[in-house]
């Protein structure tokens, strides 16, 4: 079964297990610090995931999304909100984003 997670970011938390442990611990405590909802939370991530460039990490980040309750227009929202800033390397990243609103459908 396809997690979404890349495989670098298995490697590490299979590889560098107390690293990874830090770090989600380190993203847990940013996420409960945060004042937005979940839903706003992972649409932002991946407005800022678009705008860097890492594709890898968009499967993952689309379907929290989407379990958030996301629709499928704002997540082609929050990816395309950096286009005037980051320029259309945004646009890169849709279809990995959009694979996972269009798994098993027509």
């Amino acid at each position: 079964m396809d997690t979404g997670i890349s495989n670098s970011f298995q490697a590490f938390l299979k590889k560098a297990p107390e690293h990874a442990a830090a770090w989600m611990g380190a993203t847990k405590g940013l996420a409960d610090a945060s004042a937005l909802d979940q839903k706003t939370q992972a649409l932002a991530y991946l407005a800022v995931l678009a705008a860097l460039r890492l594709e890898s990490g968009i499967p993952f980040h689309a379907a929290e999304a989407k379990a958030a309750g996301a629709s499928r227009a704002e997540v082609i929202s929050a990816i395309l909100v950096g286009l005037p800033a980051a320029g259309n390397a945004v646009i890169g990243v849709l279809p990995a984003a959009l694979s996972v609103f269009d798994a098993g459908t027509e």
